[in-house]
């Protein structure tokens, strides 16, 4: 959690020193960096509602912790992320690429659901994920994806 909240920290400081274009007449909300800002401030946040319940957690056991599971768990959404980043995006469309890492990683993870409604579910985060990624990075923001 206190990892999170350093990197959303960075980048708040790096939104902060991008240009403004003021000059040209751009309000705040057309600047390069508010977008990157909400992120930033979005991973302050949710960093430290992870350490806090980290903290809690921990006190609550005594100090115990599950790491070895955790630590798989982490290679595990690591390997997940660098296929879609490294073998995925740019070779396949950016709509399949997303389904499909959406789709598995919510499948290896929503490990508490029975199999059935786990692969529903894990197929219907792909498909709405991706579709809403589309329309909004599109149609909203006109940028186009790989």
């Amino acid at each position: 959690g206190v990892g999170w909240m350093a990197f959303g920290l960075v980048i708040l400081v790096a939104s902060g020193r991008m240009e403004r274009f003021e000059a040209m007449g751009a309000t705040v909300y057309t600047a390069p960096g508010f977008v990157p800002a909400i992120f930033g401030f979005s991973l302050v946040l949710l960093g430290a509602v992870l350490a806090w319940r980290g903290w809690s957690a921990q006190r609550m056991t005594g100090g115990a912790a599950s790491e070895p599971l955790l630590s798989r768990r982490i290679g595990l959404m690591l390997m997940l992320t660098l296929a879609y980043a490294a073998g995925l995006v740019g070779r396949v469309p950016f709509w399949l690429a997303t389904t499909v890492f959406v789709t598995a990683f919510t499948a290896v993870f929503a490990d508490s659901l029975p199999p059935a409604r786990r692969a529903f579910t894990a197929l219907a985060s792909g498909v709405l994920t991706s579709v809403a990624v589309l329309v909004v990075f599109e149609r909203v923001f006109l940028v186009r994806l790989p």
